[in-house]
């Protein structure tokens, strides 16, 4: 998920079982899709995705540039932690879903028909 911090709306998001590189890239290139921003910066933490040479690669064609919290500080992904317990707390432990189809569908409903325009930031 890429949040815009300025506006708080999720801008890019995408689904998967397991975190990996082409899934945050996935999520990247939706944000820069949306926005087309022109010099921003990407925040994240320290995993793996976000230190792979493809992600790094994609960031400089799209003159992004990466910015990484230091080890074990909980407050440098903040936003990010706070869109998911609301994700968590407003939709996923209030449902049941039949399918990841079923659940990605949820999801997209969630952030495109209520975080994005009416939730208070």
């Amino acid at each position: 998920m890429v949040i815009d911090v300025w506006s708080r709306r999720v801008v890019g998001w995408t689904m998967g079982e397991h975190m990996t590189t082409d899934l945050v890239l996935m999520a990247l290139n939706m944000a820069l899709e949306q926005r087309r921003p022109d010099g921003v910066i990407h925040h994240s933490d320290q995993g793996s995705q976000y230190t792979s040479l493809v992600f790094g690669e994609r960031c400089r064609q799209m003159k992004v540039r990466p910015s990484m919290g230091t080890a074990g500080d909980a407050y440098g992904n903040a936003m990010a932690e706070s869109f998911f317990a609301s994700l968590e707390g407003e939709l996923i432990e209030r449902n049941s879903f039949r399918s990841k189809a079923e659940a990605r569908m949820a999801v997209f409903t969630w952030i495109e028909g209520w975080y994005n325009p009416r939730r208070r930031q």
